[in-house]
């Protein structure tokens, strides 16, 4: 059995978690926490980088990061499912990009909190990337992906999008929802026709500080 290695409140985990559940995988990998910050996970062995999420497969083989581990899941299930062929598969690919992005600039604010002081924090560098997350999100606020019907209707971008907005749920409180009325109800089809979007949900909390782990 494959593992994949994660911890709960990741929004890049979340994704793979999605992409397993949509493309009837779930029973073929086992989930085990990982602590990015601990030296003595094996994580860092699995993956040089120490990131999450990073899949075992059977044969001892480590892949990372997400987007690679949703392109091999797409292949095992048949290939053209959350990765289209052809000339549909480039704004596939790029609306995932631009929601990873999100999810990366969401976390770099919350690891400024996390791991300085509030003496040593830089305003300017907080506000350069919440300015990445709100131009993203009115990216897609003005270019809303198509509602979701069933799990069948996800791709790869849409799923990123969904984890990427729960992230902002879970570490700034939703804030988001103030200024995206279009993204709220896109993303509230998306959970209906998405089950395990609400099965792999993390209570919200607020950016925490000074608490190295788990990260993310």
């Amino acid at each position: 059995m494959m593992k994949l290695r994660s911890s709960a409140p990741s929004p890049f985990g979340r994704k793979v978690k999605l992409a397993l559940s949509i493309l009837g995988l779930k029973g073929k990998v086992e989930v085990e926490d990982a602590n990015t910050a601990d030296p003595s996970d094996s994580l860092r062995r699995q993956n040089p980088l120490g990131k999450i999420p990073a899949l075992v497969l059977e044969n001892g083989d480590v892949l990372y990061d997400s987007s690679v581990i949703l392109e091999y899941l797409d292949f095992l299930a048949g290939g053209g499912k959350l990765l289209p062929e052809g000339e549909a598969r480039f704004p596939v690919l790029r609306d995932q990009t631009l929601a990873d992005g999100i999810m990366d600039a969401a976390i770099l604010r919350v690891y400024e909190k996390r791991f300085k002081e509030q003496k040593y924090r830089d305003p300017a560098w907080d506000a350069y990337q919440a300015g990445k997350m709100e131009r993203g999100l009115k990216h897609f606020e003005d270019n809303t992906p198509p509602t979701p019907a069933t799990a069948a209707d996800v791709n790869a971008g849409s799923l990123t999008l969904a984890c990427a907005l729960g992230y902002l749920d879970l570490r700034f409180a939703g804030k988001w929802r103030e200024t995206h009325p279009k993204l709220v109800a896109w993303l509230d089809a998306f959970e209906a026709a998405v089950p395990a979007f609400t099965d792999t949900r993390v209570a919200p909390t607020p950016v925490p500080e000074n608490d190295p782990a788990p990260l993310r």
